[in-house]
């Protein structure tokens, strides 16, 4: 694989931004890697490790002259950082995110962007429960989806560009609309983080109650419940915040299955508990299918951390 981008700089170094830093040098589509983060604490992890080719103190020094620029940090700060780099962004250069809502993303950044500069977000749709800069690994993005969110006026060549930089880090690449976007993953990411995370609040009560017993007895369905409740709480906090609209809109939704599931328990309506558990399997069985996950009867904890990227 050819080099795709001369200098590439990454703003945070938590788990996406390392194991872009990984998959880039097992691809080789970069040049030279650039990092830095706002704890020094992290930037001396990273250069501890040789996560990137330099490590430097600022964001504005960071992007001196990168091609690409990709802000790994938490939704709430992206404009902030925004920013500080815009003055310092190379023209032709493009920015792009890792970020989990696009609409506020591409509110927060978009207005810091010079002209001559290409604005693309992105979100690569991988993760662990773990955080920080030594917790990234090349096979994050295998086989894994990104999805990239041009804004209006985006040039061609630049997004075929960060399109082909992806597919180099395994991903499959599709585009989407910052609104469809947030809708989507308020579905399939946003609102089970909620529940997850009121599961295990739930949980946390009643283990007050039962002497510990919670967490002694914890079956599968509760483990892979805390595996999720794990994640970075300063990121899932501004997610909520900043997918306000479709996050609430998809908790209606879930509301009103709860009560209709609800009614069928107490009411002993079997054939509808059957009906619906029957159909809402099938939507595990096209995850499987499309290589999303695997069917196997550990949830997939026996597996290595290339089997379970990939």
């Amino acid at each position: 694989m050819s080099v795709i981008y001369d200098r590439v700089a990454l703003i945070g170094l938590g788990l996406i931004a390392g194991s872009m830093a990984h998959a880039m040098r097992r691809a080789g589509v970069a040049g030279d890697i650039v990092g830095t983060a706002r704890s020094a604490e992290t930037r001396a992890t990273a250069q501890e490790i040789g996560l990137c080719d330099r490590i430097v103190a600022t964001a504005a020094e960071a992007v001196a002259d990168a091609d690409l620029v990709v802000l790994a940090v938490p939704v709430g700060a992206m404009a902030a950082v925004a920013e500080e780099i815009g003055p310092h962004l190379k023209p032709g250069a493009t920015v792009t995110d890792v970020g989990s809502v696009k609409k506020a993303v591409v509110e927060a950044v978009g207005p810091h962007i010079p002209a001559g500069v290409h604005f693309i977000p992105g979100h690569p749709l991988a993760g662990t429960e773990h955080s920080g800069p030594r917790a990234g690994f090349a096979e994050l993005f295998d086989n894994r989806w990104c999805l990239l969110v041009p804004v209006e006026g985006t040039e061609t060549g630049a997004l075929e560009r960060l399109r082909g930089f992806w597919e180099a880090l395994g991903a499959q690449v599709e585009q989407m609309d910052p609104e469809h976007h947030d809708l989507v993953l308020a579905v399939t990411s946003h609102t089970p983080h909620l529940i997850a995370y009121t599961m295990v609040g739930v949980a946390d009560d009643l283990r007050r109650v039962t002497d510990s017993e919670v967490i002694k007895f914890s079956a599968a369905g509760f483990r892979d419940f805390t595996r999720i409740a794990a994640s970075d709480p300063t990121m899932w906090r501004d997610v909520f915040l900043t997918n306000k609209d479709a996050t609430l809109e998809i908790l209606g939704r879930f509301t009103e299955e709860l009560f209709a599931l609800q009614r069928a328990i107490r009411t002993g309506d079997g054939d509808q508990l059957f009906d619906y558990f029957t159909r809402t399997r099938a939507i595990r069985r096209g995850i499987i299918d499309a290589g999303q996950d695997t069917d196997a009867p550990d949830f997939g904890r026996g597996l290595s951390r290339a089997q379970k990227a990939g």
